[in-house]
């Protein structure tokens, strides 16, 4: 770099969206300014690096090396300059920020809700936003600003995030109070196999899932007749059908006019964490945010947590 003294904050954001977005349109919709003047801040950068930073490509701009070595320390002079405007101390109750939480429509239901009924009696103030997961973008999402937490299983996250293990979850029958097999205390293999049952599959095949997988490995089989990409439909279902599901204890537990038995083939579980970024890391209104999450859920403290690998 020729001078410092040309290079203001401004003129980094800028270096720091065009490294993100790769579009000079993007990164001026990103910054809320116009094309051209994001176009005249590259020229300046340009002089004050000695470096083109981009070139053009015909699915816009591609960083030179020189660019793609300042992507890091970039993020990192510009998480310390936000770190210096925000108060050094915390108060949830006066607390006032927007926290952005991916979560699949299990994890808000056995998660979230009880965060959230804590939250609104602690920190009044703080919104919360609940966007999809979608794993092959968290990455990115953190990265940008635009993610603060992640609820996902340890095989889907990111080997470099912090993480911490909020519980481990294990699949229960569930059928409807009315049904004429909730009378019995134990659903033999032959009846399980026997019944019609309803299937929550986010991906992949339809009407087949872990309960089939260990199923064939006994040599035995179920007839799937409803598959469903949302639990949030699936108790009521069970309630007005004939249907019977395996779910996760935690959906069903306590859920009104269900009954829930033990499978009767051993069917494993899977462990649900909570993620986020070294920008969120020390951060004190997120680290307050983060340890009632796991004091709501039943996982253990911060100080325990540690990167995902």
């Amino acid at each position: 770099m020729r001078d410092i003294r040309s290079l203001d904050l401004n003129l980094l954001r800028t270096l720091d969206a065009l490294l993100d977005e790769r579009s000079v349109t993007r990164a001026a919709a990103r910054l809320s300014l116009t094309q051209p003047a994001v176009s005249g801040m590259l020229t300046r950068l340009r002089e004050s690096f000695g470096d083109p930073l981009f070139v053009r490509t015909p699915h816009g701009i591609l960083p030179t090396l020189r660019a793609a070595q300042l992507a890091g320390p970039l993020k990192q002079i510009l998480g310390d300059v936000d770190s210096l405007l925000l108060p050094a101390g915390f108060d949830p109750l006066t607390a006032a920020f927007t926290l952005s939480i991916a979560a699949t429509d299990y994890a808000q239901q056995a998660v979230v809700v009880p965060f959230l009924a804590a939250l609104r009696r602690r920190a009044p103030a703080i919104r919360v936003a609940i966007r999809p997961v979608e794993s092959d973008r968290v990455q990115t999402a953190f990265e940008r600003g635009d993610l603060d937490l992640a609820l996902m299983t340890p095989d889907s996250a990111a080997p470099d995030l912090h993480a911490r293990r909020l519980f481990d979850e294990t699949y229960v029958c569930a059928l409807s109070a009315d049904h004429a097999d909730a009378a019995t205390e134990v659903l033999s293999l032959d009846r399980f196999c026997a019944l019609d049952h309803a299937l929550v599959s986010y991906a992949g095949e339809r009407f087949w899932g872990v309960t089939d997988d260990a199923l064939a490995e006994i040599g035995r089989a179920r007839h799937v007749a409803l598959s469903v990409t949302s639990f949030l439909v699936l108790a009521e279902v069970l309630r007005r059908t004939e249907l019977i599901a395996v779910a996760p204890r935690r959906l069903v537990s306590g859920a009104p006019g269900l009954a829930m038995r033990a499978p009767p083939v051993a069917i494993p579980g899977f462990s649900k964490i909570a993620v986020w970024h070294e920008r969120t890391h020390r951060d004190p209104g997120h680290r307050w945010v983060r340890a009632l999450l796991f004091e709501t859920s039943g996982g253990l403290p911060e100080e325990s947590a540690d990167q995902i690998g």
